[in-house]
């Protein structure tokens, strides 16, 4: 009998119509596949079974977070190789692979009798579990973030590194230009777009560690709400502010940006948060948030976004990121974004791209977190771990490749006179 190596490589090949595209060895030791480039290990045949019965990205994210599979070599070269056949196909599809060709099915069985008895592992505990109700009410929306944000602040701080900044950064090409060099110019391009001064009162939805909120009080003198509905992040955000000795100036809330009612405010930044709103709240997120504002007042809406679909009902929630990542999370093209906002009556008057700098941003994170992986893996657990490295790296590549992107959109209340408070030359923000 062959190998189990040889058996993988040809009934992969099989199953997806072209040789493996990356080497692989198999847990009794033998290999198959490419000599040249990265490997992937498949350390028991329970990876084999998470694969059958969640075929595609799902049962893949399972075996990788379990540790049932892993990568000898360049992690970014092995989701490039693989991403045709795994994250560019539906689930639809990764399902169809398996009823449509009666030679494909037997190829499954075939996979079946080498993964072994059944019937299949639990899901990591990693997982989200019990979620319940409809999406995005404010109960589920805390859950959710919940499970992201509440994993150990020092974890964070392992991946983020001292700016505590979990949004893409904007970098310049000046020789030892570092990751806090990039967050801190990224939240002053944030304070000028606002147009921030001496006592301007802004909200910061979704203000994370504090870092927005620091900076606003320090360099432009605001004075600061911040709402989060993470506790560790909260009190971390509270402790940098008492260290700073900003207590007057900034006050950091465990709060649903939907219950704040003490505006008017000056300017408002939402940074990294609206991808947690969801399609069917994003209007009432956008009303919200122009009842806050004062006539004359600015928005920063810093959102990722997906491509647009021919026929949009066709899009997927990512099935990796949704079970273990951002729970319910969802992307938007940025036109949907911008016609939304518009119509609460918002006047949009700035969009700015800055899709490559969150690849930068990412390719940074993952390098931070595997130069400090056992610190990592103490702080939370080994998959944990294991999922934050997947997801940025793979997010990377999505972001270089044009497959996601990343905007800034600046938005005013405009009042009935017209008067936006903008200049009338366009704007260079550098």
């Amino acid at each position: 009998m062959a190998d189990a190596a040889s058996r993988l490589s040809a009934l992969t090949e099989e199953l997806i119509g072209a040789p493996p595209p990356v080497r692989i060895r198999a847990w009794d030791g033998s290999t198959a596949g490419p000599a040249q480039g990265p490997t992937v290990v498949i350390r028991n045949r329970r990876a084999l079974r998470r694969v059958m019965w969640k075929p595609g990205e799902l049962g893949l994210a399972r075996a990788w977070v379990a540790g049932d599979i892993d990568v000898e070599g360049d992690l970014y070269e092995v989701l490039d190789r693989l991403a045709a056949y795994i994250w560019e196909r539906t689930d639809a599809q990764q399902r169809g692979l398996f009823v449509l060709d009666p030679r494909l099915r037997a190829a499954a069985k075939a996979f079946l009798r080498l993964a072994g008895p059944l019937p299949p592992p639990p899901p990591p505990p990693e997982e989200v579990r019990g979620r319940s109700g409809t999406t995005h009410t404010k109960r589920r929306d805390k859950q959710a973030i919940s499970h992201h944000y509440d994993v150990g602040n020092d974890f964070y701080e392992m991946v983020l590194g001292p700016s505590m900044v979990y949004s893409c950064a904007y970098w310049d090409d000046a020789p030892g230009f570092t990751l806090e060099d990039a967050q801190r110019d990224k939240l002053d391009l944030v304070c000028r777009k606002l147009g921030l001064a001496e006592g301007d009162r802004l909200l910061d939805v979704g203000c994370g560690w504090g870092s927005m909120a620091l900076h606003a009080a320090r360099e432009y003198g605001a004075r600061v709400t911040g709402v989060t509905l993470s506790r560790e992040q909260a009190l971390y955000a509270r402790k940098r502010v008492a260290d700073a000795g900003l207590t007057d100036r900034v006050d950091i809330r465990v709060q649903d940006y939907r219950d704040v009612k003490d505006g008017p405010y000056d300017a408002i930044s939402s940074i990294g948060m609206a991808e947690h709103v969801g399609s069917v709240r994003f209007r009432e997120y956008a009303d919200d948030l122009y009842a806050l504002l004062r006539p004359g007042g600015r928005l920063l809406n810093h959102q990722i976004a997906r491509r647009p679909l021919a026929h949009d009902e066709a899009y997927e929630i990512d099935a990796f990121i949704d079970a273990y990542v951002f729970p319910d999370g969802e992307l938007a093209p940025v036109g949907r974004t911008l016609a939304t906002l518009e119509e609460a009556g918002f006047e949009a008057r700035d969009v700015q791209s800055i899709r490559e700098h969150y690849a930068l941003t990412l390719r940074r994170w993952v390098a931070n977190l595997e130069a400090r992986w056992a610190d990592a893996v103490r702080a939370t657990s080994p998959g944990r771990a294991r999922v934050w490295r997947l997801y940025m790296a793979a997010s990377a590549l999505s972001f270089e490749r044009n497959k996601i992107g990343v905007n800034q959109i600046l938005a005013v209340r405009t009042p009935e006179t017209g008067a936006s408070g903008l200049p009338r030359r366009a704007l260079d923000w550098r």
